[in-house]
């Protein structure tokens, strides 16, 4: 395995970890289709619980716009990625 295949992999794992924590979903329960609202733990405040657990895993600074576009699990790998975050979806 190259070292950019796991960085993308821990950077997977890290990224599935700040959702399990900030919306208590045990690790079978986790999809990529999961979106704000489709669950009662991923409301307004959830969402913050998630975006202060992303930054903290990440160690970055979320802009607003971007905590407001984060609308989804898929919609927050394209949003980190502007921050310099790989990941690969369906690859774990």
């Amino acid at each position: 395995m190259t070292n950019n295949r796991k960085i993308r992999i821990n950077n997977r794992e890290k990224y599935d970890q700040s959702f399990r924590e900030s919306f208590a979903l045990p690790d079978n329960s986790l999809n990529e289709d999961l979106q704000y609202n489709s669950i009662s733990e991923w409301d307004s405040i959830g969402h913050m619980d998630l975006m202060a657990n992303l930054e903290e895993a990440f160690q970055t600074t979320l802009e607003m716009d971007d905590i407001i576009d984060f609308s989804s699990y898929k919609k927050g790998v394209e949003i980190l990625e502007k921050y310099g975050v790989v990941m690969l979806l369906g690859a774990q």
